[in-house]
């Protein structure tokens, strides 16, 4: 069991945010106990280890590498991710985000591996020595959680738990089980039915917490969510989001509601292989595991950006659940109104969209494949931007053009543009909410020259918010809206629910 801190993580800092149990430090280490053989999350209510019997982790399967157990008080892996992932784009950040994607289940570490640009061998040395562990058991632990997730949340057999967590055998769920969470699936189970003995045991759907490091500011969300929403696809009420989602194995939909300290998430599923690649772009899509401390503590240095950052503390940057979707819904959108952009897509989700059963939306967007075959018969406006949205959806149909949270900003970028129909703003804009990118300055943007105008900031002198200029940038667009009156409040209603996360 014995086991190096890793160099990165200075082990004073660390032992300083476990002996005051910080919670901004949930997910970015881990805490594994030598004397106890067990690793937890940094807040864990337990008593402080000493010094000499700590070991500071990158990742929760670097610890269960090592041979340390979860802490079933603190549930580590129920952490918020480690914002990291985003900040960094070296290999390990990148290999990170398909992994959590499920991208070793679905194919495999070779695919893992070509999808990244190098060989299983170069991949496996890479993580191994930055993350402590190599891409199976990194994918390993990613199930042990899914796994987790399905035993205490659901009734559906252990049996379908294994395969939907994506164990290749039920002796192999058992064992990994037992040996992350030193205890047996039904154990668990017991034990999840005594603390919440009304939960949903439907086979199909499943409710879930998603925490975040606070704080959040949920106005952003739910104008940026409201304003961007398609009907048929997507629906915004009453501070709850719902949306239709295109996943590896099948449709699923979610309805997703803001409360302090997480996202309360509802999955129905038509497949539950598909609940970790769901819960993943889910986090995504909503920048869940951003350290907004950090970024506003940064930000708030620059005197004419500190009052935008003061006016809306934990402002986030939303990502994506489709990188697909999202180009081809951003040249859509190209050169005209949000309304209209919403009407357009609207249109294409009807005509061309898989349909789903739900009361308030009727299909999913489109596969690539249909708008490339049938979209330039239901899209509007010039034949030059028809055109352009066509040919790109043939390009990633034909797999041509991939897109996907693996890739490099630069190379990214210079694929984008090398299409035609897709300009500066549209690469940076894509990039920015594909790979979660916080340092993509959308300097061309008409609607953030306009904030940066109001606010007296130089857009020509951003590099001095670097790392973080996607979050300056999201700034700059709240405070435009907000001064010419088109930010209404749509933030959801204060609740007085239980913050602590469970799950």
């Amino acid at each position: 069991m014995e086991s190096v801190t890793t160099p990165y993580l200075d082990f004073d800092r660390c032992y300083r945010a476990v002996s005051s149990r910080d919670a901004r430090f949930d997910g970015q280490f881990i805490t594994a106990v030598r004397t106890t053989g067990i690793y937890c999350r940094p807040s864990c209510p337990a008593i402080t280890p000493k010094p000499g019997n700590v070991t500071f982790l990158p990742t929760a399967a670097a610890a269960q590498q090592a041979g340390y157990r979860a802490c079933r008080r603190c549930l580590p892996d129920a952490a918020p991710g480690s914002p990291l992932w985003n900040v960094r784009s070296d290999l390990a950040a990148r290999a990170m985000r398909l992994i959590s994607d499920g991208a070793v289940e679905r194919g495999g570490v070779d695919s893992l591996s070509a999808s990244l640009g190098y060989s299983s061998r170069q991949l496996t040395r890479a993580l191994t020595a930055e993350l402590g562990a190599g891409p199976l058991a990194l994918a390993r632990a990613h199930r042990a959680h899914t796994a987790r997730i399905l035993i205490q949340t659901t009734a559906m057999p252990m049996s379908d738990v294994a395969f939907a967590a994506g164990f290749s055998s039920i002796r192999q769920f058992n064992d990994t089980v037992r040996e992350v969470f030193a205890a047996t699936p039904s154990t668990m189970r017991s034990e999840a039915a005594r603390r919440a003995p009304d939960a949903a045991p439907g086979t199909g759907t499943i409710s879930l917490r998603l925490p975040y490091r606070a704080p959040l500011d949920p106005t952003w969300l739910a104008w940026f969510l409201s304003a961007h929403a398609a009907a048929g696809a997507e629906h915004w009420s009453g501070g709850e989001y719902r949306r239709a989602l295109r996943l590896p194995h099948g449709i699923g939909v979610v309805a997703t509601v803001v409360h302090p300290g997480y996202v309360r998430a509802d999955l129905a599923l038509a497949d539950m292989r598909d609940l970790a690649p769901a819960v993943a772009r889910l986090r995504h899509l909503l920048d869940l595991d951003a350290d907004p401390e950090a970024v506003d503590g940064a930000l708030s240095t620059d005197p004419a950006l500190a009052p935008a950052v003061a006016a809306a503390p934990g402002l986030r940057v939303p990502g994506n659940v489709d990188p697909a979707e999202l180009l081809l819904r951003t040249m859509i959108g190209q050169q005209i109104s949000l309304a209209a952009a919403s009407t357009q897509t609207a249109r294409l989700v009807a005509a061309l969209g898989d349909p789903v059963d739900d009361p308030h939306l009727t299909h999913v967007f489109p596969s690539p494949a249909a708008v490339a075959g049938r979209g330039g018969e239901v899209l509007t406006g010039p034949a030059a931007r028809v055109d352009a949205v066509v040919g790109v959806a043939e390009a990633l149909a034909e797999g041509t053009l991939t897109l996907h949270a693996g890739r490099t900003a630069a190379d990214l970028r210079a694929d984008l543009l090398s299409y035609k129909g897709i300009g500066p703003w549209t690469a940076d804009y894509v990039v920015m909410r594909t790979l979660a990118d916080p340092d993509v300055l959308l300097g061309t943007d008409l609607v953030v020259r306009q904030g940066a105008r109001a606010l007296g900031v130089d857009l020509d002198a951003g590099t001095r918010w670097t790392p973080w200029r996607s979050y300056a940038s999201m700034h700059l667009w709240r405070s435009a809206l907000a001064a010419r009156g088109a930010y209404p409040d749509t933030s959801p209603p204060a609740t007085d629910l239980d913050t602590e996360d469970h799950r």
